[in-house]
């Protein structure tokens, strides 16, 4: 999902926009869906989008949903059923031994861990892989070499040969195939087997002892990011439960890192240790690395210090293990209670990676002309801290060189099983001029692409939701509830609640973005591009924006990530 940042992407890449036309449909035909993918391999070219468009059909079809009911209380058939899909893909458990696997998992930071990770590595002279979600843009974002994302052309081909492989049996199975993260995964194997690559560091999707990339049997070295609440109605409601899934991922005799952790779990990632039988290492902080000055880091926000140092440790424990003369024999490393991890110098390489790293949507900022986007992915209260302590540090030091009036926007997006109310308390210290809402829909009129398309929420609930958190801000900002009409657009789709404060839902991203630069942003202003029309008064509340020196748009994105499908953590 994370439809926001894939907007802001593509202005970011024009050159990556290449939409085809879809007719839309009505909001109540675009509920939950059942799909069939009983014809999904019979296209004509079998080109890139038939793949995409394939490979949603994944995301809810019938066979699926029987999944997500018959594991839901038995967790642990989540991983007996990957290991069923993956040989019929043509692959074996044992064979994934080969791919020198990095695992981390975590509540915050993991893909910012990956990510400086790999780049180490691959400053090295290794090839990489990396398999991550969600995707931004498009969906072959998720299965990198060499940092970038695989080809359209040996996405489709590596598609279609586990496709067909999965449809070919699925007779014999009961009609089942994988949902969509479990066949990403699987694809994302097998790609990295076929590319050959040294190495691989694979992101959880969510929780670890029974996510599907779990079905690694022995991992290289393995990694714990910052833990927090979050995904509760999976992983369990407290932060001990969740440590208790995080901690699944580790193996007899493969060394574990963790940051630093509140004693309660740290003390379950403890006993996971020493119930598995691997050793547990706490990273230091990151300015006690052996350096001359401080390690500058290619990502903004001081909560990255603690991902840099936890990949600084697993791309140190990973190249030991790789220059021993006989690295397949190396003693296992026991549990022998949990220590802390050395502080030691890292090499140039280990720095310059550190310094390159790029991880788009992150504490990410984007300046388009008068109007700057500041991007970030907070999804639990936390990581909205930290999102607040960046915003607040970065965006001054913009609007000081402004030379004139700033005007601060908040673009605001959520669903899944977040608490909205409380991570918009948090954002409401940064005064921001607007607080406007949308639903996760690229576009309401005109184009979008198979990457791009969810048929997991229903845009009723969507829109819902932005209301209810319309609301939220207008109680935490201290406004009076007014009950306003709406404002529609053809087909009765709720564009712009009319109301009296500087609160709005827009339909879609494309229309909340046309609104917020009012044409100051080139890109969205493209004449060729439809623009959803508004009513005078709602236009006559832009004219603060028309009149900035600058726009500052903070968007923030506390979505459930797309590699689950509303579903459990493999399904």
């Amino acid at each position: 999902m994370l439809r926001l940042f894939r907007v802001l992407e593509r202005l970011r890449a024009c050159s990556e926009f290449s939409a085809r036309n879809r007719h839309w449909t009505k909001v109540t035909e675009l509920s939950v869906r059942l799909y069939s993918t009983k014809a999904a391999p019979q296209f004509r070219r079998m080109d890139y989008q038939d793949a995409v468009c394939t490979l949603n059909t994944l995301q809810t079809n019938a066979s699926a949903l029987e999944q997500v009911k018959r594991e839901r209380g038995h967790p642990e058939l989540q991983l007996q059923a990957m290991r069923g899909f993956l040989q019929r893909a043509g692959l074996k458990v044992d064979e994934l031994d080969r791919l020198n696997i990095i695992h981390v998992t975590g509540t915050k930071g993991k893909g910012s861990t990956c990510a400086f990770t790999e780049q180490i590595l691959r400053n090295y002279g290794f090839r990489t892989g990396f398999y991550s979600s969600p995707h931004l843009v498009q969906v072959r974002e998720r299965i990198r070499i060499n940092g970038q994302p695989i080809g359209k052309e040996l996405f489709t081909k590596y598609f279609w040969q586990v496709y067909c492989r999965l449809e070919e049996t699925k007779d014999a199975h009961g009609g089942s195939m994988p949902a969509y993260f479990r066949f990403l995964t699987i694809l994302a194997f097998h790609i990295f087997l076929q590319e050959k690559v040294d190495l691989a560091v694979f992101e959880v999707g969510i929780g670890g002892a029974y996510d599907c990339t779990n079905i690694i049997r022995r991992s290289w070295v393995c990694g714990i990011s910052s833990l927090g609440i979050d995904h509760t109605s999976i992983l369990g409601d407290t932060i001990e439960k969740i440590a208790w899934q995080k901690g699944g991922i580790f193996k007899p005799g493969v060394p574990a890192f963790t940051v630093k952790q509140p004693d309660g779990p740290m003390k379950v990632l403890q006993e996971r240790a020493e119930e598995i039988g691997c050793s547990l290492s706490v990273c230091p902080d990151l300015e006690e690395y052996q350096s001359e000055g401080s390690l500058r880091l290619g990502l903004a926000g001081h909560h990255q210090r603690s991902n840099a140092s936890l990949a600084l440790q697993l791309s140190h424990t990973w190249l030991q293990r790789h220059f021993l003369t006989d690295p397949v024999s190396s003693s296992p490393v026991e549990f022998s209670g949990v220590s802390p991890a050395p502080a030691f110098q890292p090499s140039p390489a280990m720095i310059k990676g550190l310094a390159e790293t790029e991880w788009p949507g992150r504490n990410q900022t984007l300046k388009h002309g008068p109007v700057t986007y500041f991007l970030d992915g907070a999804h639990t209260t936390r990581s909205m801290q930290a999102c607040v302590r960046w915003f607040n540090e970065i965006a001054p030091q913009h609007e000081r060189n402004a030379g004139g009036p700033v005007m601060r926007v908040l673009l605001f997006n959520a669903t899944g099983e977040r608490d909205c109310a409380a991570m918009l308390k948090l954002l409401v210290p940064c005064l921001f001029d607007f607080a406007v809402f949308c639903p996760n829909i690229t576009e309401a009129i005109a184009t979008c692409n198979a990457d791009q398309q969810n048929f997991n929420v229903s845009v009723e609930n969507m829109l819902t939701r932005c209301l209810d958190n319309q609301q939220s801000w207008r109680v935490l900002n201290g406004q009076e509830e007014k009950p306003g009409a709406e404002l529609l657009i053809g087909g009765g789709l709720p564009l712009v609640p009319e109301r009296q404060s500087h609160t709005l839902v827009f339909p879609c991203i494309l229309s909340a973005l046309q609104w917020i630069s009012q044409g100051r942003d080139s890109v969205l202003s493209d004449p060729n591009r439809c623009v959803i029309p508004v009513k005078p008064s709602i236009n006559a509340k832009a004219d603060p924006l028309r009149e900035a020196v600058n726009i500052h748009v903070l968007i923030t994105v506390p979505d459930i990530q797309q590699n689950t499908a509303s579903a459990p953590p493999s399904a």
